[in-house]
């Protein structure tokens, strides 16, 4: 299993919109970043993702499940871009701030802090399980 980090603006799409797309979920849009699209392509069914919200919030608010892989995405016309479909799988119960991610020592090297405009960036297991013991996260 891969970790992923989305981000995604509050007034565009927020973490209550996918929560109630239920299990059906909703496609990962709009990605017009190369890199990002590249991180998008090595996902795989079952992975999961923290949902960020971005520009206001800067926060991380809930997980999602990857359920499924790349595919076209119909909004791109040029049809260079494809798009997972991810779903909600739970709220953190005590959201993490950006602020706090950057404090802590032990996620100097967490891509979204290098890579701050990447809307969709991998996340390795040690920095999972320290953002879910930031979050109060007991279990999935």
């Amino acid at each position: 299993m891969n970790y992923w980090l989305f981000k995604s603006e509050p007034a565009s799409w927020s973490w209550e919109e996918q929560k109630k797309t239920g299990r059906k979920g909703e496609g990962w849009d709009g990605v017009r970043n190369y890199q990002a699209s590249n991180n998008m392509k090595k996902m795989k069914v079952g992975d999961y993702g923290f949902f960020y919200h971005s520009v206001t919030e800067k926060k991380i608010v809930g997980i999602v499940e990857v359920i499924k892989e790349y595919h076209p995405d119909p909004t791109d016309k040029s049809n260079k871009f494809g798009m997972v479909r991810v779903r909600s799988l739970k709220s953190l119960p005590i959201p993490v701030k950006l602020s706090d991610i950057k404090k802590n020592k032990s996620l100097q090297d967490f891509q979204m802090i290098k890579q701050a405009r990447l809307s969709v960036v991998p996340v390795k297991k040690k920095e999972w399980n320290e953002i879910c013991k930031m979050a109060n996260l007991k279990n999935l």
